[in-house]
């Protein structure tokens, strides 16, 4: 199951993560790169000065366009620049760098000086509403950049915006305008967070862009903002006031990685199970707190996917639902086998168990004098080696689609639930009781010791390799699964060889049988069949109306 995940682009770091990610209630997931194709280009320029305003792009940017190493947004604005006939390289070795003040997501923006016809010059680029109320502009004119911005957002944009000053500093800035950057979403992803819906997954966004911007994007890949909260709101809740809004909140915005922590908390003290999206260093706590975090695989931080229990490949938000399918249907295949083993080795047992009281109570007795039992112990294993292994192996193989159509299991739940313990000992007790009918009945149509017992054997077999069809029911109806067949019928072939084959009927202490025994050894089988069926038909009923 986690080969079959990573070949869907989710390498799973701790096999534990498997199992919670069947739980998961809440998926909390960055905007970029994750629900966009983090494919950045700049759509437009609203600025006074073009020339100084590209110039900004340049120098405050440190990506390098040739190596394309850098955060996708400063790459997005050397390709503008360039695709305008600017040099970057030849910009920036005409304006040599005195000083910078890298990027920080606390302040909002970056600074770099440079020496320009021998003087300082500042260049900034970053929010819009802290570039604005560190400018030098009017209040009206504030007011109506603030305006545009908000309505650039609105439409999906991520805005960035440039300013300049004199010498060096950050203060009563030159205001340039604004860069319009487009990230579109990715096509798979509404279809993704439809699905996820239909599972009882919440999805929340939680980006540290615009309130508006992150709107525009939650809208057009199917999150309903009803509710939007900003990083600056999160600071002022207490943890109390948190859990209530983040129960009725599925945006985030302008959020810090240290409020990115708080929400995580906050949804895991309402009892949600949360799998959480990261790719920075600073992400690592929130990643770590999380039940299921995820670290991006091509734009994270070595930190990031070193605390993540899950690594995403290509960084898309639909292979988190498609390992959450994943991990469910793991999940739903182990108790499949358990729920195979359990019901057929107790029908075993109390076969045994019943049997030997019988011979207790009637004095049957074999050739050295121990109690007669139904089966040998040399037939048990044969039972256990032939009939158990290749089915229950089959079935680790079965792909269940219907998984993402069912509630997350609760992550306190026992492995054999209330469905599964039923079907056992419904199914153990219906095969017990057959298997008793045949000891008590056959020797009343002349079968001998030996027959009865070889009847009985195939019949345990036979019968316990058909329980494998109604076993893979309970929950969901699994697509056509070859191996499962395949096992079956080889096993089927198999165990009838070992009264057609003289040296297996010795070894196993068998007889040949005629063609009356078979008939009675179909009805059996047929009979079990059809009455597994029943109860393993009726458990997916009540699983559905549940």
């Amino acid at each position: 199951g986690v080969e079959r995940m990573a070949r869907r682009k989710a390498v799973v770091r701790r096999l534990s993560a498997v199992e919670a990610l069947g739980s998961v209630t809440v998926i909390a997931t960055d905007k970029t790169g994750t629900l966009t194709e983090n494919r950045l280009f700049v759509k437009d320029l609203d600025v006074l000065e073009p020339e100084r305003a590209r110039r900004a792009m340049v120098l405050a940017n440190d990506a390098e366009h040739e190596t394309a190493a850098g955060d996708p947004l400063e790459l997005a604005l050397l390709d503008h620049v360039r695709a305008a006939g600017i040099d970057p390289i030849a910009l920036n070795r005409r304006y040599p760098r005195r000083s910078s003040l890298p990027f920080d997501s606390s302040y909002k923006y970056m600074r770099v000086t440079v020496e320009e016809d021998g003087k300082p010059v500042s260049y900034l680029k970053g929010a819009p509403e802290v570039l604005l109320a560190r400018s030098r502009l009017s209040p009206v004119e504030r007011k109506s950049w603030a305006e545009k911005a908000e309505a650039y957002a609105r439409q999906g944009y991520r805005v960035l915006a440039l300013a300049w000053r004199a010498g060096e500093g950050d203060v009563e800035v030159d205001f340039l305008g604004l860069v319009l950057l487009w990230d579109p979403p990715r096509k798979e992803v509404p279809e993704a967070i439809r699905s996820s819906r239909e599972a009882g997954i919440r999805v929340v966004m939680i980006t540290g862009d615009h309130p508006a911007t992150a709107a525009a994007i939650a809208r057009a890949v199917g999150i309903q903002p009803d509710r939007l909260l900003v990083g600056t709101q999160i600071e002022s809740l207490s943890s109390e006031e948190l859990r209530v809004a983040v129960r009725e909140t599925n945006l985030f915005a302008r959020v810090a990685p240290e409020h990115k922590l708080r929400i995580v908390e906050a949804l895991k003290e309402n009892g949600e199970i949360v799998a959480v999206t990261g790719d920075g260093v600073n992400d690592a706590p929130a990643l770590k707190r999380a039940d299921v975090g995820i670290a991006m695989g091509q734009r994270g931080s070595d930190v990031a996917r070193e605390v993540a229990d899950l690594v995403l490949l290509d960084d898309n938000f639909a292979t988190i639902v498609a390992a959450i399918e994943e991990g469910r249907s793991i999940y739903e295949n182990i108790q499949k086998f358990i729920r195979f083993l359990f019901s057929t080795n107790m029908a075993e047992v109390l076969i045994i168990l019943f049997g030997a009281c019988g011979a207790f109570l009637l004095g049957l007795r074999d050739e050295s004098g121990a109690l007669l039992l139904p089966l040998t112990a040399a037939q048990l294993l044969w039972l256990n080696i032939i009939t158990d292994g290749p089915p229950a192996l089959a079935l680790a193989l079965d792909r269940n689609p219907g998984v993402m159509c069912l509630r997350p299991r609760p992550a306190q739940s026992p492995l054999l639930d209330a469905r599964s313990l039923r079907f056992i000992f419904e199914v153990g007790f219906i095969k017990t009781s057959i298997g008793g009918l045949l000891l008590v009945v056959l020797p009343r149509y002349g079968y001998e010791l030996g027959a009865v017992r070889t009847l009985l054997f195939l019949y345990m077999a036979i019968g316990q390799l058909v329980f494998v069809y109604p076993s893979r029911r309970i929950n969901t109806t699994p697509a056509f699964n070859p191996a499962l067949h395949l096992a079956v019928a080889l096993s089927v072939i198999v165990q009838l060889l070992t009264v057609l084959v003289p040296d297996l009927r010795r070894l196993l202490a068998l007889q040949a049988l005629d063609a009356r025994s078979l008939v009675w050894l179909s009805a059996a089988v047929f009979l079990t069949w059809s009455l597994a069926e029943c109860a393993g038909r009726g458990g997916a009923w009540r699983a559905r109306w549940t």
